[in-house]
């Protein structure tokens, strides 16, 4: 029975209070990885009824009624107070990920959707975290994990994530593009059923170079690397102004955008469909898709949030889920 495990992220941000909104409505089941007592501390927070299913492998509810949630339970550390992060329940956020990865690689559960995590307490418990993404690809022993974030009408990628501004230039290389720009279109045809994706690839600097009068990364390594993928078969368009990459005229001709930094892409998606977009890791041997939004510590227990990111992760899970099974069995 196919079943999505979700991962209830940080216990003091608003993971806990998503999934037990989500659960006011009936639905297919889906595994709640949290610590049984937050979830009712939370729910009483919340002023919502709640009713926990423990959770038996092989042996659980294909359809839940109205407030039950699919719990299997994992202890936090400390008792968790919404809105105050504990140093102390680190360790338990990573094992939720460790839990849902292991099931998902074993075939217990189909795809697995992450609720935020808060990376500066993971490292300040002296953890080296620098995202999901980076976890999941060395957890899976995946050969390149691409970012991607989708909204109705557009899906942007990124070739670098969560780096500081001034390593991005010497990140771009042409090795590392090769990888991206094979696995983003492997991924678009594997996940999304593309048959042949067009993807447009923003350059690096202003004006994607000026001709080079504002940085050679364009002539020297985007360029190049394009015109090798192009050869071989890929349809890449680029290297583009990102300042004008975003408009009618490229996105209405496209797949997706390849960003060369996180800030370079993530903000015309977000703006465009914050609270309709969902995080999707590309090239891992799981499907794993997220919410596209952090921990919101301050709207913790206040029932103030909206599930729309949520929601769209979900679907999105079970979705690709069904798209792997279908190019699977096709043998694409």
């Amino acid at each position: 029975m196919s079943l999505v495990v979700i991962t209830s992220g940080e216990p003091a941000g608003i993971g806990p209070d998503l999934v037990i909104l989500a659960a006011q409505q009936p639905r297919p089941a889906q595994l709640v990885l949290a610590d049984s007592q937050m979830l009712l501390e939370r729910a009483q927070q919340l002023k919502i009824p709640i009713r926990l299913i423990p959770y038996q492998a092989g042996n659980h509810p294909s359809q839940l009624a109205a407030n039950e949630l699919l719990v299997e339970h994992h202890a936090c550390q400390q008792q968790v107070q919404s809105g105050q992060l504990d140093v102390s329940n680190a360790g338990y956020v990573l094992a939720l990920l460790d839990r849902a990865i292991d099931g998902c690689l074993s075939g217990e559960f189909s795809a697995m959707m992450t609720c935020p995590v808060h990376k500066g307490i993971i490292n300040q418990a002296g953890i080296a975290f620098s995202g999901h993404t980076e976890y999941l690809e060395a957890k899976t022993e995946a050969d390149q994990v691409v970012m991607l974030l989708a909204t109705e009408g557009l899906k942007v990628a990124l070739a670098t994530t969560h780096l500081p501004l001034r390593q991005v230039s010497d990140a771009i290389t042409a090795p590392l593009l090769n990888r991206i720009l094979r696995q983003l279109d492997q991924g678009l045809k594997q996940d999304f059923a593309c048959s042949r994706p067009r993807i447009l690839v923003a350059g690096l600097n202003p004006h994607a170079g000026e001709a080079g009068h504002l940085g050679r990364e364009e002539i020297e390594v985007i360029e190049p690397c394009l015109a090798e993928l192009r050869a071989q078969g890929l349809d890449l368009i680029g290297p583009l102004p990102a300042d004008t990459l975003f408009t009618p005229k490229y996105l209405d001709q496209a797949d997706a955008v390849l960003a060369m930094y996180h800030d370079q892409g993530l903000p015309v998606l977000k703006y465009k469909g914050f609270g309709a977009a969902a995080n999707i890791s590309l090239g891992l041997p799981i499907v794993r898709t997220s919410v596209d939004h952090g921990t919101a510590l301050d709207l913790a227990g206040s029932g103030q949030i909206d599930l729309g990111s949520y929601q769209v992760a979900i679907q999105m899970a079970q979705d690709i889920a069904q798209h792997r099974n279908s190019h699977a069995a096709s043998g694409a």
